[in-house]
């Protein structure tokens, strides 16, 4: 991205933004509610356009136009949110298979091939879900349903993996749960883009961080010397006491 800039009516809430993540790179973009954050990654989507300036340059896995269907085979793409009305009436595994056709779940007209059904398995397996492949989407618990959702990204083999908030409502058990599964993600060669503003969310194997505030990057650089008391306290607007255990961060 260079020089992009995105509004909402009137409204300009991202400014000027610069910005590159190489294929397979770890990175966090972390900022208090408000700064920007979803619509950046809006943007890195493709459901959010920027204005159009002549010095304006957005491009993803070095193309400037995606079919959002084609997209998603590269880079997945994890939210709170499920992806349908029909998924929480869907079984687990389905909803997984169902990531290959960007469904809400598997309808009678998809064709669903073995292969398809394996690397599903895979993806379960990876994320530590292959106990839910028949529980119902809408009965499983906060954590099982991020597993799932996560699972169901991972089953194109994305270059990139985008998670947005992927720690929200989740309990302290399903968070560390959850990243333990992404580590083993990351050590695979998948590239983790962590949208978040909780400091514990950032993995180890994430180097990289990129901080936003009021809709503009204000810091960009390795974790070590972006993660401290004083640029915390100056990105959050509060006094912070910080401490690091086992390559995680955890701030109060």
């Amino acid at each position: 991205m260079q020089q992009v800039s995105v509004a909402r009516g009137d409204a300009v809430v991202l400014h000027n933004i610069n910005l590159a993540i190489a294929t397979g790179e770890h990175v966090a973009i972390l900022g208090p509610n408000g700064c920007g954050k979803s619509t950046l990654i809006k943007t890195i989507t493709c459901e959010c356009y920027p204005i159009f300036t002549p010095e304006m340059q957005c491009r993803l896995l070095g193309r400037e136009r995606w079919d959002v269907s084609q997209l998603r085979q590269h880079l997945g793409v994890v939210s709170a949110d499920l992806p349908g009305e029909r998924t929480p009436v869907s079984k687990g595994r389905d909803v997984v298979v169902a990531g290959y056709f960007s469904a809400s779940t598997i309808w009678p007209n998809l064709h669903i091939t073995e292969e398809m059904r394996e690397r599903a398995h895979d993806a379960m397996a990876l994320m530590q879900a292959t106990h839910l492949a028949n529980k119902l989407v809408g009965e499983m618990s906060a954590g099982e349903q991020r597993r799932i959702m996560i699972a169901r990204a991972l089953v194109h083999k994305p270059e990139m993996l985008l998670l947005d908030e992927p720690s929200n409502a989740l309990d302290l058990a399903a968070q560390r749960e959850l990243r333990d599964a992404l580590r083993v993600v990351a050590q695979q060669g998948t590239g983790i883009i962590m949208v978040t503003h909780h400091l514990a969310d950032i993995l180890p194997e994430i180097d990289r961080v990129i901080m936003m505030r009021a809709g503009r990057i204000v810091a960009d650089g390795p974790r070590q010397g972006l993660i401290t008391v004083e640029k915390l306290r100056e990105l959050f607007g509060v006094e912070v006491t910080l401490t690091e255990r086992d390559g995680y961060w955890h701030s109060w």
